[in-house]
């Protein structure tokens, strides 16, 4: 971390298409743990990210858009928790959808685990 405020602009920082995930977009954003991250991520309307699970504690708020996970729809302003080790999803972008995520470890191999 720096001795000083830093900012992110909402029109600056790099968005990066994930290959594995057509339709995701991820925006770091800062490292908050050693391998962890905060970022936004991008979804396209119809876009579904699988089940899966990560070996860290995620935290989601949905931005903007609409999402369905965890068998709810998520609207703007919704709050999710998922402890490490968790399945999660699939998460399925009913609308484009924005999301603030904060992971607090390393993503791991992604898959479900099973």
């Amino acid at each position: 971390m720096t001795s000083h405020q830093t900012f992110t602009d909402p029109g600056a920082g790099a968005w990066l298409r994930i290959d594995f995930l057509p339709g995701v977009e991820l925006m770091p954003l800062a490292q908050p743990v050693p391998d962890g991250s905060i970022h936004r991520a991008r979804l396209a309307a119809g876009t579904t990210i699988p089940v899966h699970t990560h070996p860290a504690d995620e935290f989601v708020l949905v931005l903007s858009g609409t999402i369905e996970t965890g068998g709810r729809r998520c609207e703007a302003g919704t709050f999710w928790t998922t402890p490490a080790g968790t399945r999660q999803g699939p998460h399925v972008a009913v609308t484009e959808v924005e999301l603030l995520t904060v992971r607090l470890g390393a993503m791991g191999p992604f898959g479900d685990g099973t």
